[in-house]
């Protein structure tokens, strides 16, 4: 057995909203991607680590548009400075959000990504950061995303699985990834207050 990847100071949870993880058309399997995340989330919490939840600000008419019941966040949020809410309008929870001043005023350096959707938000967020040169760890069990349908004349469709696996293999080998969620370790960052600039 591979040895455990060092503690993380930070848990991203990508885009857990009530339209993709609960409802008419939940990603495949969301009672085990839920029950991963919040095992992620607990131990987080215990640990004393940032607790950041990207929620997607969908287009008008989608499933994610803003302050419809899918829009909202499945996973309860704790009060108090550890844990907090950035709202994003693009696939990258980096580009045009608070996130790197979140992580850089509690002083993280290390940080794992769970959530959806795997080739989408949860890929591009996982990039950035990379780029931006934090350490970043993937939990193969704890992001998700939907299969994807049948192209005539392309391919078959692609089970979710798959691609969950193709966006792991995408990110290079920078990236940690590690076979389950309980693999993950936290350590205690700054919990200073912070103001995410959200927007309406």
């Amino acid at each position: 057995m591979p040895p455990l990847p060092p503690p993380v100071q930070a848990l991203l949870v990508v885009d857990v909203q009530a339209a993709f993880v609960a409802g008419e058309n939940p990603v495949p399997d969301a009672p085990r991607l839920l029950d991963r995340v919040e095992h992620l989330v607990r131990r987080a919490r215990a640990a004393g680590a940032l607790v950041v939840y990207l929620q997607n600000d969908g287009p008008a008419g989608e499933p994610d548009e803003p302050h419809t019941p899918g829009w909202e966040l499945y996973l309860p949020v704790a009060a108090g400075p550890a844990e907090t809410v950035i709202r994003k309008t693009e696939d990258d929870g980096f580009e045009a959000t608070t996130l790197e001043d979140r992580l850089t005023a509690a002083g993280v350096a290390s940080l794992a990504v769970c959530g959806v959707m795997s080739e989408m938000c949860v890929l591009a967020t996982a990039r950035r950061a990379l780029e931006l040169e934090y350490r970043v760890v993937l939990p193969h069990d704890a992001h998700a995303t939907y299969d994807i349908p049948a192209a005539p004349g392309i391919s078959e469709r692609v089970p979710a699985a798959m691609a969950s696996r193709v966006a792991e293999w995408a990110l290079g080998d920078e990236v940690e990834v590690v076979a389950r969620a309980e693999d993950v370790t936290f350590a205690a960052t700054r919990a200073e207050p912070f103001d995410d600039n959200r927007t309406a």
